[in-house]
């Protein structure tokens, strides 16, 4: 059966490479911003709306490749009721950063599959990570270090490197801090004959 990753996410690529599933990766062109501004404004509590984000992806993918069975995965970062997005720079990043210093946050992670034409299958985890009161000196040398990589997190943090450091406790599922509930999804494939049981 052929599946699709509807993501260019280099993270949730290597979850699904490890975890021993053939796949393409392909990239969905949704205007991520605006769903979720709208969702903002309609009041959608994070965990519907990283949901309405996976699913748009796997959606879009899903329509020009009927015959598939399409994956979809969103994230959202949400600390004290704001939600934050990808930075756009190294200053982005680093003002993110210091926001949540010394904070908890949220990273609603969720997951969709969609099969013949609809959504046949979602899940929703949400990780709570909790960041240190680091100095600003430490936050610089991190920030060189990981210049390349941190626009491309919603974290600004990759939890499998050096992000690691910026940590005082980490709760919830390891793989939905990485972009996708990997487990449930497993088993989801498994149950309903996509991948081998």
């Amino acid at each position: 059966m052929r599946l699709i990753l509807a993501s260019q996410s280099a993270a949730r690529r290597h979850m699904l490479e490890a975890a021993g599933l053939r796949f393409e990766a392909l990239p969905a062109a949704v205007d991520e911003e605006a769903i979720k501004e709208g969702a903002q404004a309609e009041k959608i509590p994070p965990a519907d709306a990283a949901t309405l984000l996976a699913d748009a992806k796997a959606a879009r993918i899903a329509r020009k490749h009927p015959d598939a069975v399409v994956i979809g995965a969103d994230q959202l970062l949400v600390c004290g009721g704001e939600w934050f997005s990808k930075p756009e720079d190294l200053q982005a990043a680093r003002r993110q950063l210091l926001r949540l210093r010394g904070h908890r946050h949220e990273l609603v992670t969720a997951a969709v599959v969609w099969r013949n034409g609809e959504r046949a299958w979602h899940h929703v985890a949400t990780p709570r990570l909790v960041m240190r009161d680091f100095s600003e000196a430490y936050l610089d040398a991190y920030l060189a270090r990981e210049a390349e990589h941190v626009t491309r997190s919603v974290g600004a943090y990759r939890i499998e490197g050096p992000g690691i450091g910026l940590m005082r406790d980490v709760q919830g599922d390891h793989w939905a801090i990485l972009g996708m509930p990997l487990l449930p999804l497993l088993h989801y494939l498994r149950d309903s004959g996509v991948i081998e049981a």
